[in-house]
């Protein structure tokens, strides 16, 4: 009897690596959405600093000699300015930010500078945390939830109250000045702040379903490809088997024949192979060898299969290169035969050997269709033939 050597079934392949060496699969949804993040941050970023430097700076300085303290004011001005770039630095790389200790500092700054600006500067460009101070918030806020801009550009709307109350304008004109400006100064900051929020969150979705829509697109161009594939082959080794069978059905052959044998013995495997291709097994190319060795065996050639290793996951069309020269051959094989399969993960290579005998010789020429390494020998005494897959 026959002796075959088994292995266990092939375990789950690992996740592949990403090419920063994440073994999660990369996500085109989640890229997409960073980049569409990415470019709202730089808004934000640039928005802050040229506010804060184009617009508030020159009008601070026009107006230091009228401030009640104008080094609070222009140490205030250098302070944010320093906040704002290493926040800005740190949220276009992507780095995370303390973010509620420097909203913090910029509500110190915000009380300080209305003390410090005066009653006359209350409602000017100089008082520069009016209109600057807004954008500091979305940029150390980026990337959390909307209520806690909500809420810093609340308790600046209070201190801004406080100041407004401190130096005295209680005036109707003065307070409808001051809800004016509290509103002009925290609509667009809110509005920034959530489109980009939402922006990023539509990019993903939309990127998601188009990922998803493209993914089920290949699949049922593959399951296509593959059943106008597996048709043919059906049809030419039906047609083969059909053409024997006919030649045997009109006496056109003679069953004793050895080359008639050996073409029913070719069919019936080419036959065997292709419904073992379809099996749901662990390791789908073992499968198919055994199939050819078990119909060798029942056609009475004494056959050892010897497995070493666990195949990788291997696309059909590369286990029928491995499979079919050795196949054909097992066909033509008297006496005995070896079949052996020497498996690592990147690595499948299957060797068949018989004894050699009189006659054509049946294999095609070595060679190298890319993929999958054809090599085979004959001495006199002994046929040997192997495939190689190479990862």
């Amino acid at each position: 009897m026959p002796t075959e050597t088994t292995v266990p079934p092939a375990t789950a392949a690992p996740a592949a690596r990403t090419p920063d060496g994440d073994r999660r699969p990369a996500d085109p949804a989640a890229a997409v959405a960073d980049a569409s993040d990415r470019g709202a941050r730089i808004v934000a970023v640039v928005i802050a600093l040229a506010w804060h430097a184009a617009i508030a700076l020159p009008a601070a300085l026009a107006a230091r000699a009228e401030f009640t303290a104008p080094a609070v004011v222009l140490a205030g001005w250098l302070l944010v300015a320093a906040i704002g770039v290493l926040a800005g630095l740190r949220l276009l790389r992507g780095a995370p930010l303390p973010a509620w200790p420097l909203a913090a500092l910029l509500l110190v700054v915000d009380g300080t500078v209305f003390a410090a600006a005066g009653e006359r500067q209350l409602f000017t460009a100089a008082n520069w945390v009016w209109g600057t101070l807004g954008w500091f918030f979305v940029v150390v806020l980026w990337g959390r939830r909307a209520s806690g801009l909500v809420a810093l550009l609340g308790v600046h709307a209070l201190i801004a109250l406080a100041g407004v109350l401190g130096h005295g304008a209680t005036a109707p004109a003065d307070l409808a000045r001051y809800a004016m400006y509290v509103y002009a100064t925290s609509t667009l900051q809110v509005a920034v702040f959530v489109g980009g929020t939402a922006i990023a969150r539509l990019a993903r979705e939309r990127a998601g379903a188009a990922a998803a829509a493209h993914a089920a697109e290949a699949e049922r161009d593959a399951a296509e490809r593959a059943r106008r594939e597996r048709r043919a082959r059906l049809t030419l080794a039906s047609g083969a088997a059909e053409e024997v069978l006919a030649e045997l059905a009109d006496g056109r052959a003679d069953p004793a024949d050895p080359a008639v044998q050996r073409r029913a013995v070719l069919a019936a495997a080419r036959l065997r192979r292709l419904i073992a291709e379809s099996d749901d097994v662990p390791d789908p190319l073992l499968h198919e060898l055994r199939a050819a060795a078990d119909l060798a065996e029942r056609n009475g050639l004494p056959i050892d299969l010897v497995t070493i290793g666990e195949p990788p996951p291997l696309p059909v069309q590369v286990r029928r290169r491995l499979a079919d020269p050795l196949t054909a051959l097992l066909a033509d094989a008297r006496g005995w035969a070896r079949l052996t399969v020497v498996a690592r993960p990147d690595e499948v290579v299957v060797g068949l050997v018989t004894p050699d005998r009189a006659g054509p010789d049946s294999a095609g020429p070595p060679g190298d269709d890319g993929r999958v390494e054809y090599l085979y020998e004959r001495d006199g005494e002994i046929r040997w033939a192997q495939t190689r897959w190479r990862g």
